[in-house]
């Protein structure tokens, strides 16, 4: 009996690896979470993965891979662990036909078109219109930031985009408190540094540290666990955080005219709890607050994607074109 051609997909970002199994029909197979700090490079968690699971009637003949860094050459080194590779020796190790690396708010992005109405959260007012960009951003680990460009053939093309690390504006008093003294920590304060997980832990610590109390490191999960359970300076560091992007997603529609809609990905939005607080806090008012743009801005609709796998969809439509080419 013949097997059936299939494809590895795996999502890695800075704390864990997502990894799946993908035919020709986008059917995703065997999904599992492993620790990257449980390995010491991403062959060998690739080679977990595949022995933890069974794929006796499969032939993996392909692979899409998304990483939580750029991808510009052929050598891989991440951002938020310490992981490198090259895509031709990996490739090759692993016996693969064709391998596609892309950072991973493209594959992110990719799955925008897949995405279910119940996949997917809207938040506020505005109607997508057709034949325009969508952008895409959101926390996790990191930032991450990609937008989809509409092709003449009814497609997209998802752009890679390193906009987390640009510079972080402070609309308000409060905030440019924090992003100076962390300014004076890191001399150069990226979005990234107040909205990922990592910055929900600088806005907790500077927060402290600015009304004279030891700044304590907290991890972001206790942060959000906390603030979750009515601790004031938690809830104002998370607060603050979705205010903040609030404002980068604004910033981020305005300059790639995101009138297809802005949607909220990353691993910290849709948490359970959290996402009610995001329905709550000032991220659409913020979005909107442009001054004499806050019209336009209303017209676009933001969404928080929802689907447990998101990346997987993305990675999904590269498998079923490598297999079936």
């Amino acid at each position: 009996m013949s097997k059936i051609s299939a494809g590895l997909i795996a999502d890695i970002g800075g704390t864990n690896a997502r990894f799946a199994l993908c035919t020709s029909l986008m059917e995703i197979i065997s999904p599992l979470t492993i620790s990257c700090c449980e390995h010491d490079s991403l062959e060998s968690a690739i080679n977990a993965y595949l022995n933890k699971i069974d794929h006796q009637d499969l032939e993996i003949i392909t692979a899409a891979i998304a990483v939580a860094c750029p991808v510009l050459d052929d050598k891989v080194s991440m951002v938020n662990n310490d992981w490198t590779f090259s895509i031709s020796e990996l490739k090759q190790h692993l016996g693969l036909k064709s391998l596609n690396v892309v950072n991973d708010f493209v594959a992110q992005a990719l799955a925008i078109p897949y995405l279910k109405e119940d996949q997917k959260l809207k938040i506020g007012s505005g109607s997508p219109v057709k034949g325009f960009p969508i952008a895409v951003v959101g926390p996790g680990t990191g930032l991450g930031v990609s937008i989809l460009v509409p092709r003449g053939d009814g497609g997209w093309e998802a752009l890679a985009s390193e906009g987390g690390h640009a510079t972080m504006p402070a609309p308000y008093p409060e905030e440019e408190r924090i992003i100076a003294a962390l300014r004076q920590e890191y001399g150069h304060v990226s979005a990234e540094r107040v909205v990922s997980g990592m910055g929900l832990t600088n806005l907790y610590r500077t927060l402290l540290t600015l009304r004279g109390q030891e700044g304590v490191s907290l991890d972001p999960a206790e942060i959000s666990k906390k603030a979750l359970k009515g601790d004031s300076l938690c809830r104002e560091a998370v607060q603050m955080m979705f205010g903040l992007l609030g404002t980068l997603a604004g910033n981020l529609a305005l300059t790639v005219g995101a009138l297809g809609g802005v949607y909220i990905a990353g691993g910290i939005i849709p948490r359970e709890g959290l996402l009610d607080m995001f329905k709550e806090s000032s991220f659409r008012v913020r979005f909107e607050a442009k001054g004499r743009f806050t019209s336009y801005l209303s017209r676009i609709p933001t969404y928080v994607v929802i689907s447990e796998y998101p990346a997987f969809l993305g990675l999904s439509g590269l498998i079923k074109k490598n297999i079936n080419n």
